[in-house]
């Protein structure tokens, strides 16, 4: 049998609703025929993807393992016949907040005036790798560690943490300030791509309380509202300045390590050129 793209798209689908019966609406399938489809495609693998012993279905170690390698391969798809893109190749760049901080504008503005011919999009898309793990991207950046197989991984820079607090807030005064400082306040945690846990806290200064928040834009709005404090990192700062919100040093935190990440082969031949670029941006530009 040979495995076509309406396979992929089919077992996608289904591990996004999970149900055979909304993801044959959402393909305006049938439910035998998504059905079959799938079964299709576990035989041609030799692996059961889906587990179907409850009524919500649940991806098996095989399908997760396989849905990222199934949801790149779509990406890639759909990209290469999009005709909005014909006659030119953008190169996408993904980040989950902050991109590269201060060095920013300086790699965007230099990749337009040294590859005139290559646009160069700039994506925040709200998850850990940026976009890499979906093949929504060429190259990411990343500010945690991923699981993701045929990356290529170089670190550029290494960011400190800051605190961020209301404006009005005691904290907001302080030249610098300790974890310690921010754990009788309840914590500002993005789960889905930020780096902040509670594991930053000795086990016997854990915060108590937590605000959970799903991108960088949440995380702002409820710390600005009093809601909680925040630890980011200086790329934050520079990216993201709100009149409600201070950002403090942090004087006990690790720093993060922000690296670039893209597929190997590479998903665009001008990978190579925008890591080059990004490693001199970081070693000759000045951020302050």
């Amino acid at each position: 049998m040979t495995v076509e793209v309406r396979h992929l798209r089919a077992f996608l689908a289904i591990a996004e609703e999970g149900t055979i019966t909304g993801a044959a609406v959402r393909l305006h399938l049938t439910q035998p025929a998504l059905s079959r489809t799938l079964r299709q495609l576990e035989t041609h693998l030799g692996h059961r993807l889906v587990d179907r012993s409850t009524h919500h279905l649940h991806l098996t170690p095989a399908g997760t393992a396989f849905r990222d390698r199934a949801a790149a391969a779509v990406a890639a798809v759909d990209d290469v016949l999009d005709p909005t893109r014909a006659g030119t190749w953008p190169l996408r760049l993904g980040h989950a907040w902050s991109a590269l901080g201060a060095h920013t504008t300086t790699l965007l503005r230099r990749w337009q005036q040294d590859h005139p011919a290559t646009p160069l999009e700039l994506l925040r898309i709200d998850e850990r790798t940026g976009g890499l793990a979906r093949g929504s991207v060429d190259v990411a950046i990343l500010r945690a560690p991923v699981d993701l197989p045929d990356i290529v991984v170089e670190a550029l820079l290494s960011e400190a943490r800051v605190a961020a607090v209301p404006a009005d807030s005691v904290l907001a005064g302080r030249p610098v300030a300790t974890l310690a400082d921010l754990a009788a306040h309840p914590i500002a945690v993005n789960s889905l791509s930020g780096t902040t846990t509670l594991d930053l806290w000795p086990p016997s200064r854990t915060p108590a309380t937590t605000v959970e928040t799903a991108n960088t834009d949440d995380w702002l709005a409820a710390i600005a509202a009093g809601r909680a404090v925040g630890v980011t990192t200086e790329a934050t700062a520079a990216m993201h300045p709100h009149p409600a919100v201070a950002y403090v040093p942090l004087a006990d935190a690790p720093s993060v390590t922000v690296s670039l990440a893209w597929r190997s082969p590479p998903s665009h031949p001008a990978v190579a050129d925008l890591v080059a670029l990004a490693r001199d941006v970081v070693l000759t530009t000045p951020t302050r």
